[in-house]
């Protein structure tokens, strides 16, 4: 009942999960990552997918509306973990393939936003999320979570997952609320070709100080304390 394709799990390389997933690189392919529950089962079916001629998500939503009946009254809950945001064109997929499958639902974890100063694809994030759909930026619980379960480690290194700066995460979970809250971009994000090093910069508005929660600024550690909030 759960489609051929759930069954043929295969596990990442630890370089892939790193290229992939580092939230300081920018690497132009993306990597997905699923668990799929059926009903009350306890069994978790994993699996990973990558862009091919189409984006990672449309490959997922095929492959699962080829081998999966529409009309089911299984309820199915579904966990991705992308190594970029899904842009407008797959957020608009995504949420035609939920409306033709109600008894799914959907969460969504993503290590970076993709081209998130493009209003497209802040708007298609925003109506993803008014639909219903979960998403968050990864924690080091959720890249500890994808090592264990997605990662081909070599023995004995379980707990071995890659650490990144927690500024980078928090940055990027800051620029996804200012998308939900419909504020202007505040991370700019650039990329000295020559060392091939990543800069990020926030760049705040009175918009920003006004609207979003003082604790979600202060959290990035950029923010002092003596800041006057408006």
């Amino acid at each position: 009942q759960c489609g051929v394709f759930l069954h043929s799990r295969r596990r990442i390389e630890p370089w892939e999960f790193e290229a992939f997933f580092d939230p300081r690189e920018l690497r132009k392919e993306a990597c997905l990552l699923y668990e799929i529950k059926w009903g009350a089962s306890h069994r978790i079916w994993r699996n990973t997918g990558k862009n091919t001629a189409s984006h990672a998500e449309v490959n997922f939503i095929e492959k699962f509306t080829s081998e999966r009946d529409s009309d089911s009254p299984i309820s199915c809950s579904i966990t991705w973990f992308l190594s970029w945001s899904p842009c407008w064109e797959c957020s608009k997929a995504i949420r035609e393939f939920l409306s033709q499958h109600p008894r799914v639902t959907l969460v969504i974890y993503v290590a970076r936003l993709f081209w998130h100063v493009d209003q497209q694809n802040r708007q298609g994030l925003r109506d993803l999320i008014n639909s219903g759909v979960t998403v968050q930026v990864m924690r080091v619980s959720e890249y500890c979570h994808c090592w264990r379960n997605f990662v081909n480690y070599p023995p004995g290194k379980e707990a071995s997952c890659p650490t990144y700066p927690p500024l980078w995460t928090t940055l990027y979970a800051l620029e996804l609320h200012c998308i939900i809250l419909s504020l202007p971009p505040c991370l700019k994000i650039s990329r000295k070709r020559q060392n091939q090093l990543t800069f990020f910069r926030l760049t705040l508005q009175n918009c920003h100080y006004q609207t979003i929660p003082p604790h979600i600024l202060l959290a990035t550690g950029l923010i002092q304390p003596s800041v006057t909030w408006r």
